[in-house]
């Protein structure tokens, strides 16, 4: 049902934004989801509110025989924010702009309202975007998605309409990712991803940290993941940083609908030039960064007290990611981090002694080989990087998984990690740390047994004979990965080139050959 909800909407959504980027029109209709949610939220709390005033068994019930005192505490902004519902003034209510949704005016009308909501609601300050007034929609469209959002309906239930909305913010994230092509791998970590990362890192309490957050989807599998093991939301403290203005609204906005508590820092900025959170020590580390950015480096990073294994390469954010990570993970922290496949075994620059550096520090824990596809509209193969500042258990072992063919194709151009194989994966890795490191030969211990083609526990010296080079194919048996990331087209046109130029050096030879023979006396 919610499915075909998800679906309806998104395609009546899609159609009504005309020639609009998605980039553009995501944040226009993931708002007024969110305007409609909180509205609805405060809507359902107030008639909750009403009728247990009412009611003479009740602990709220109100002795009060002309109504004023039911009016006054219905204005009390304290009943609203025990249960984590956002005061919405009678202005920035939804029936209001409903109402008005044929006027001219209704994208200053919803801008006014969103001011409104972050002027009454201090924890929304700065994160509300106010873009409907200049949104590039054609006459009539906002009004009718307005329309189209007032069909979502999200009930009384407070924890089920957090949950629909999420799935339907879930969805839309998707969907948007996807119409935008490779720009949107830049907001959104596809689930299995984020569900692979969440389910090896076992995370359960602390504070949980990610230095390029997008859209907030970390985080909120990590609650999930949390609340299915038994634990309680706000187990965890979340802290976040994101550089693009309008994805950093996103995330806090994401975080806020599922009432959990976050600290994205005061502003959105860089995360290497403009720490948010310097003193930061984080129990776990989920990201996934942008792939190989060559434009991130600057002066004032010169001698960075994070750059702990060696300076990182101009040309490559990789490996200032990495140690970025490590820098702000407590004693007994660990990280994942999901990475391009050369980060394992390049060689460019410092890469190659940084790795050597890390693996010879027994920082790398697991390494895991992904499968193709994963991402929206990108073939770069990625990786996952599990990173333990000081190891509980297998000291002096890393453990390689070869997960490449364990992804199920679930359109004609995108795989995932189902979640029978996500959860082989964490409990293979769950197996390796908690069974005690062989005193002979490798990978075998109680509960783990290395299995060929897929999983090995390697001796840091057998890494170093390979070079410090971590692609798991290389350890487990399998046939290597490749170690560039150029996708289909970049590795198209380089072999046509190749192609051409071999060729040509083919067609100078052949007449070369033929005017040798023919000065033999040869015909042709």
């Amino acid at each position: 049902m919610l499915q075909d909800i998800q679906k309806t909407l998104w395609s009546a959504a899609d159609k009504l934004r005309a020639n609009v980027d998605a980039a553009e029109y995501k944040h226009i209709a993931l708002g007024l989801i969110f305007l409609k949610f909180i509205s609805d939220s405060f809507a359902a709390r107030r008639a909750e509110l009403t009728t247990r005033f009412a009611d003479e068994n009740d602990d709220y019930f109100l002795h009060d025989g002309d109504g004023e005192l039911l009016a006054e505490e219905l204005e009390d902004r304290d009943y609203y924010k025990e249960v984590n519902v956002f005061w919405v003034p009678e202005g920035a209510r939804w029936e209001a702009l409903r109402a008005n949704a044929k006027q001219a005016d209704i994208g200053k009308r919803i801008d006014d309202a969103l001011a409104i909501l972050e002027q009454e609601n201090p924890s929304l300050k700065g994160i509300l975007d106010k873009r409907y007034a200049r949104a590039p929609l054609p006459d009539g469209k906002l009004g009718e998605l307005v329309d189209l959002i007032s069909t979502i309906g999200f009930g009384a239930d407070q924890g089920k309409a957090r949950d629909i909305l999420g799935q339907v913010y879930e969805y839309f994230l998707g969907q948007f990712a996807s119409a935008e092509g490779k720009k949107g791998g830049q907001f959104y970590t596809p689930q299995s991803i984020v569900k692979t990362l969440v389910a090896v890192l076992d995370p359960h309490q602390g504070k949980v940290y990610d230095p390029c957050c997008g859209s907030g989807g970390m985080f909120v599998q990590s609650e999930k993941f949390i609340e299915a093991h038994g634990g309680q939301l706000g187990d965890v403290s979340i802290y976040g940083q994101e550089s693009n203005p309008t994805t950093w609204r996103l995330a806090a906005m994401n975080l806020a609908i599922r009432g959990i508590d976050f600290n994205l820092g005061r502003e959105p900025g860089d995360t290497f030039t403009k720490n948010q959170h310097p003193d930061l020590r984080a129990d776990y580390i989920l990201a996934n960064p942008p792939f190989n950015i060559s434009d991130w480096w600057h002066g004032s990073l010169e001698g960075d007290s994070r750059w702990v294994y060696g300076t990182p390469p101009q040309g490559n954010a990789n490996y200032a990611w990495l140690q970025h990570m490590l820098y702000h993970l407590k004693s007994d922290g660990r990280a994942g981090i999901v990475l391009a496949n050369g980060s394992m075994s390049s060689s460019q620059n410092s890469e190659g002694q940084i790795r050597a550096s890390m693996v010879d520090a027994d920082v790398v824990e697991v390494m895991i080989a992904l499968p193709g596809q994963l991402f929206f509209n990108t073939q770069i193969p990625a990786c996952l990087w599990f990173l333990a500042k000081s190891k509980t258990s297998r000291q002096g072992e890393v453990l390689f998984i070869d997960a490449r063919k364990l992804g199920k194709m679930i359109s004609r151009v995108q795989c995932e990690l189902d979640d029978e194989a996500i959860t082989r994966i964490a409990n293979l890795v769950k197996a390796w740390r908690s069974s005690p490191s062989p005193l002979e030969g490798e990978g075998r211990g109680e509960g783990y047994e290395d299995i060929p083609g897929f999983c090995r526990s390697v001796k840091l010296a057998e890494i170093a004979e390979h070079g410090y080079v971590l692609t798991p194919g290389r350890y487990v048996g399998a046939e290597e990965i490749e170690d560039n990331d150029e996708d289909f087209a970049t590795k198209m046109t380089a072999l046509t080139e190749k192609l051409g130029e071999q060729m040509a050096k083919g067609a100078e030879l052949d007449q070369l050959i033929r005017q040798k023979l023919g000065g033999l006396g040869y015909e042709f």
